[in-house]
């Protein structure tokens, strides 16, 4: 596995400073080479940055931002040489688990558990530097309607990517919010004041979508009368929201992972490659790993778009929100009404297959209704 070299990575993740800081301390250079990071997002940036190089991350599983299942499942799909080992976090003490430890891993913990506990977990020292990581009130973002755990580390999530440059991908079932999720990424960012790019690869012309991503050069193609920058240019200091990406055709997602990678567009028939500095946000409600599987989405763009994922979770998942849902709905529609609590039974009742986009539909129907009786009731809530 680790070819006899005499350095290999450790890689450790906590969010604990000065956790991390000791671990470092403990392990010899150059037998170990140290690598913090502080969270899951920035944990997948530093395997991303190593290739394909193999070691040892040690997780903490108090992680900030990603549920530390999740991340052990990103990890071991994305980089299958890395062995994940748990860092008991209140003692720092390395365990091996049940993951078949090899002579390196044996030899890790060996070094990391040496004398016993070194990690002093005392009331001043670790709780207080983790207060930095552990909201301690709810987190609400502007256009985004939620307090269920399940939106709160959606929230999160957003928070933490939305200031690097770092490439996202956002899931989940249609009706979710996805497009809300990469405008509120945009808006929390630095690129906030630059364009934010919208480009629905359903809803374009797969003989169309490359001219609209890359623009083209004047008599590049009948029709072609001037030149035109595409949309990817557009986007230049912005972010592009490459919605639906799971419609992309595979014939243009070579030129995608080329674009993504080095920062350059060529247009339809043109020679000149124009540099952009343009952030990439991912949206799909198809299931890419499926796809890779069927060959009908290629796996380098793939890993490339899911630098950081956030995947929404359905209605359903969080149906303690769908009365907070429902009153900023009804608000939207007709401030004048009312909603039953028969009615409200009835909304809490149904499975929500179309997810927050049916549940508004709904709503809107049921205040045209309702709106000469100025309260909604069961008899108006129709699916």
């Amino acid at each position: 596995m680790y070819e006899d070299r005499a350095q290999i990575n450790v890689f450790v993740i906590s969010p604990i400073i000065s956790l991390r800081q000791q671990l470092q301390e403990k392990l010899d250079f150059p037998r170990w080479n140290v690598i913090q990071a502080g969270s899951g997002a920035s944990a997948l940036e530093e395997l991303r940055k190593h290739g394909d190089e193999d070691g040892i991350l040690l997780l903490d599983m108090n992680l900030p931002d990603l549920d530390p299942i999740e991340f052990s499942g990103l990890v071991k799909d994305r980089f299958p040489d890395i062995q994940i080992l748990i860092l008991n976090a209140q003692t720092g003490q390395l365990l091996i688990g049940s993951e078949s430890p090899t002579d390196e891993s044996a030899q890790l913990a060996e070094a990391i558990n040496r004398g016993g506990a070194f990690w002093s977990n005392t009331s001043d020292g670790r709780e207080a530097e983790v207060q930095r990581f552990v909201p301690q009130n709810k987190i609400r973002i502007k256009s985004m309607i939620g307090e269920s755990e399940a939106m709160q580390r959606t929230y999160r999530a957003i928070q933490m990517v939305a200031v690097r440059n770092t490439t996202v991908l956002i899931t989940g079932e249609s009706g979710t919010g996805k497009d809300l999720v990469a405008q509120e990424i945009h808006l929390l960012s630095p690129r906030k004041k630059k364009p934010l790019v919208i480009v629905n690869c359903a809803a374009i012309p797969e003989t169309l979508l490359e001219a609209e991503l890359f623009g083209y050069t004047k008599g590049s193609f009948t029709g072609a009368a001037q030149s035109r920058i595409g949309r990817i240019h557009a986007a230049h200091g912005g972010t592009l929201f490459l919605d639906e990406i799971g419609d992309m055709p595979l014939s243009l997602q070579s030129k995608i992972l080329r674009f993504i990678e080095q920062g350059e567009v060529q247009r339809l028939g043109g020679n000149d490659n124009l540099k952009v500095d343009v952030r990439v946000i991912a949206a799909t409600n198809a299931n890419l790993m499926k796809m890779v599987s069927e060959s009908r989405f290629r796996e380098d763009l793939y890993y490339r778009l899911a630098v950081f994922p956030i995947h929404l979770p359905p209605l359903r998942d969080h149906i303690s929100d769908l009365d907070e849902l429902t009153e900023a709905f009804v608000t939207k529609y007709d401030s004048r009404l009312a909603i039953s609590r028969e009615a409200l039974e009835v909304l809490t009742q149904h499975r929500w297959q179309g997810n927050v986009r049916e549940l508004r539909n709904v709503i809107e129907r049921a205040c045209i209704f309702a709106e000469a009786e100025r309260t909604i009731r069961a008899e108006h809530i129709i699916f």
